[in-house]
């Protein structure tokens, strides 16, 4: 039997410190925990940042670095500072060494590297050993050059020859969420398709209880299946909320697509073992021919700047789309004739289908409408010389000309606010790969104080 201690869905997210010692006081084989994922957006692969505070994630590693020492098993990181990228890597890295330093721990640390060389990949797309998945964007050597960063998604493989240098800590470029909580439960020859399973449930801690922002869950894997408790006081695993959980970030209930193989739930079993646990059995590992490994990237598209403006006459309110329609044709014709350049300017209405645009066909128009205008552009200077040729129309653009001109109100002086760079996800593929080792790095740090 492996135990593997899952804290939360993500370091960062925070947990129940409660939760956490009960699980510690069960004796672990493994700590196991996120990093992040690509749910936030393009940005941090495009930057190779974080999108969690340092501090935070600084005060809930140490905390886990504690719990690890405590137990003394392995801790082990995946998808580090969110994006995976080497720079993210890096960063968890030196906050490691930090409080390694502050508490006088001695530790071996192994860090594995995700990151991909951008020459390598277009020589691989040359070869045939990069292929689309579903809904995959086109992409080109122009494309994979363009790319800030690329990074290959770790499997079991990888965080197992990370785990057999002997390290206390393991901190992971991007992996596929499941690698981190499968390797060791494979390497020890526990139920395969369980083993898969188990970490597919407990990707994002208690997400698959009753208690979701408790955090803290322990899943206990070996050689049939495995059984899934929370630690929070209150949490409840329940067959329908296990179950459930195939649904997340999944596009297939019952199939799911990891580095080697598949795993099948089509035959799986679950059973309430009581009224907290929940135990499960006949899932399927079904090994493939070929080894791949998920590819992401991202590049820079452009700037952007954004500007805000409230809008509560019942007219305008009523006339919306009218209105911005009005403004997005005579600006961009403005701006056109005045600065050129590529540029794009929208406008989103916050409070009608800003979340789904179009594809929102139930939205009600309240009394205030707020317009958020965006101006996408080649360069920053260009972006922000866009943005403030719309601010008159943004302030005080009538519906028609034989009209009073109104005015409407912006909640920041001045109203036009820089994002900086804009990035884009540009691949959605796998590499086909003769050892699972071949695209990732792997060196191993004593620290000592």
């Amino acid at each position: 039997m492996v135990k593997v201690l899952i804290p939360s869905g993500a370091l960062g997210l925070g947990y129940d410190r409660e939760a956490l010692a009960r699980g510690i006081a069960l004796q672990p084989d493994i700590i196991a925990i996120d990093g992040g994922s690509t749910d936030s957006g393009p940005h941090y692969l495009g930057t190779g940042t974080s999108k969690y505070s340092r501090s935070s994630t600084k005060a809930e590693w140490r905390e886990l670095m504690a719990a690890r020492a405590q137990a003394g098993v392995p801790l082990i990181i995946g998808t580090a500072g969110t994006c995976g990228a080497d720079d993210a890597v890096d960063w968890l890295v030196e906050i490691t060494r930090e409080i390694a330093s502050e508490t006088g721990e001695t530790l071996r640390l192994a860090i594995l590297k995700s990151g991909q060389d951008n020459q390598a990949m277009i020589a691989a797309l040359g070869e045939g050993r990069i292929t689309p998945l579903p809904a995959a964007p086109d992409i080109s050597d122009a494309i994979l050059a363009d790319c800030t960063n690329i990074v290959a998604l770790a499997g079991a493989e990888q965080i197992q020859a990370a785990l057999d240098t002997g390290a206390d800590i393991v901190i992971a470029g991007r992996t596929t969420d499941t690698a981190i909580i499968s390797a060791l439960p494979l390497a020890r020859g526990c139920h395969a398709g369980g083993a898969w399973h188990g970490a597919k449930i407990g990707e994002c801690g208690a997400l698959a209880t009753t208690s979701p922002n408790s955090g803290t869950i322990m899943i206990d894997f070996d050689a049939d299946g495995f059984t899934m408790t929370p630690m929070g006081s209150q949490a409840r695993a329940t067959p329908h909320t296990v179950s459930a959980h195939m649904l997340y970030e999944n596009s297939d209930p019952h199939i799911l697509f990891e580095p080697g193989g598949h795993l099948d739930v089509r035959g799986s079993t679950y059973t309430a073992i009581d009224d907290r646990q929940v135990r499960v059995t006949g899932s399927k590992w079904v090994p493939s021919d070929r080894y791949t490994v998920k590819l992401e990237g991202a590049r820079l598209v452009g700037y952007q700047t954004v500007s805000l403006a409230l809008v509560r006459d019942a007219r305008y309110v009523a006339n919306i789309r009218t209105w911005c329609d009005d403004i997005m044709e005579k600006c961009t014709a403005k701006a056109k004739a005045r600065v050129g350049g590529t540029f794009d300017i929208e406008l989103r209405l916050i409070g009608v289908d800003a979340t789904l645009g179009a594809l929102d066909t139930s939205h009600v128009a309240g009394t205030e409408v707020g317009v958020m205008g965006i101006v996408t552009a080649q360069t920053e200077a260009l972006s922000r010389e866009v943005a403030k040729m719309l601010n008159p129309y943004l302030l005080h653009h009538p519906l028609t000309e034989q009209e009073e001109m109104p005015t409407f109100a912006f909640p920041f002086s001045p109203p036009e606010m820089s994002r900086g760079a804009i990035h884009e996800f540009c691949l959605n593929h796998v590499l086909e790969i003769d050892n699972p080792m071949n695209v990732f790095r792997l060196t191993v740090e004593d620290i000592t104080p």
